[in-house]
């Protein structure tokens, strides 16, 4: 059955990630990095998933699994070393309506987390629906190849002028029919090749142009 791709806002929701080894440390390191409340359910956690969730403000309860630490929680990654535990958790966000993965076991998962590509706001996920993931990561070696630092450079660019394009056009039409001449590849390469002062310049001319026309 074909998965839905979603990015999910996990600023100040709990998040909770069972295990504290090297690969739970990779769970729960990308959970702080989006926001979440993290909390770390492990009864022997690693030095380092000790010291990140110190340092960045994790909860982490020392202790074997219960059902009671992954309530309220809108995801659960399980990730320990244990596969009746792990089993156990799946077992009880069912129960409970809690998304849950369980790491390396597809058949036990009910979402899957991409390889991820990010260059500054820009984020091109790559999903196989939890078949080999080893392709996904080839797949994304491609793409940090083609899409560039100067990519996430340019949303952001993309982004400020935007909000001018809304405030000096009036005509859906024409913020549509800007927005899609600034968004293209000559665009972008002329962004590239004369930096982004001259690439705000040129698109306020632009600008100028459709509202005076108008």
């Amino acid at each position: 059955m074909a998965k839905y791709p979603i990015f999910v806002e996990l600023g100040g929701r709990r998040v909770v990630v069972v295990g504290g080894g090297a690969v739970a440390v990779r769970k729960a390191t990308s959970f702080l990095e989006a926001g979440a409340r993290l909390v770390v359910v492990a009864h022997k956690p690693s030095d380092a998933m000790t010291v990140l969730c110190n340092n960045h403000g994790g909860e982490l309860i020392r202790d074997r699994y219960a059902k009671q630490y992954i309530g309220q929680a809108i995801l659960v990654v399980a990730a320990t070393d244990n596969a009746e535990v792990n089993a156990q958790v799946y077992h009880d966000c069912q129960e409970l309506e809690i998304l849950c993965n369980v790491v390396d076991d597809p058949e036990h998962c009910d979402f899957f987390v991409p390889a991820l590509v990010k260059r500054g706001d820009l984020q091109i996920a790559i999903g196989t629906g939890g078949y080999c993931p080893s392709y996904a990561g080839h797949l994304r070696q491609k793409l940090e190849l083609q899409f560039t630092e100067d990519h996430g450079r340019f949303l952001a660019e993309l982004e400020s002028i935007r909000r001018d394009i809304i405030d000096g056009l009036g005509s859906p039409g024409d913020r549509k029919s800007l927005l899609g001449e600034l968004v293209d590849e000559e665009s972008f390469e002329y962004f590239r090749a004369h930096g982004p002062q001259a690439w705000r310049q040129r698109a306020r001319e632009r600008i100028r142009s459709r509202a005076t026309k108008a």
